[in-house]
């Protein structure tokens, strides 16, 4: 039998992210959709498989700051209040939680053990299944 928190928020659901449908990976869709928490995740994620400096680490951990930040601030803009269900299964919400997975593990990258398990707990806070799929 599954508990349900009575008390939690509903799922979040995200409106669709502005670069959805565009290559995420294209500068000119970053410069247009800064906001975007995908294009950053996605930057971070491609940064993270080639980094092999410590300077390259950074800069992955950069982008996935950002990308955080981005997604918090599309959270909060869409009611989030700091906790409650963000599913992965709506697309909407995948940028938001890669966000989170890529400073995840571009902390543990840069030795950052602390803010790795902050963000692994909040993947696991938002979405218990994204945590396998996002993190391995």
């Amino acid at each position: 039998m599954e508990f349900k928190d009575m008390l939690a928020p509903p799922p979040i659901k995200l409106p669709e992210d502005p670069a959805q449908e565009l290559d995420p990976r294209e500068v000119s869709t970053a410069l247009h959709h800064p906001e975007s928490p995908l294009v950053w995740a996605v930057r971070a994620e491609d940064a993270l498989l080639s980094a092999h400096s410590d300077e390259e680490k950074l800069q992955a951990y950069a982008f996935a700051r950002t990308g955080y930040h981005r997604g918090l601030d599309r959270l909060r803009g869409n009611g989030w209040k700091g906790w409650g269900p963000v599913p992965f299964s709506h697309r909407p919400n995948q940028g938001v939680l890669r966000a989170i997975a890529a400073l995840a593990l571009a902390a543990r990258a840069i030795g950052e053990d602390a803010e790795y398990d902050r963000c692994r707990q909040m993947l696991s806070d938002a979405d218990p299944d994204s945590v396998a799929a996002l993190l391995g």
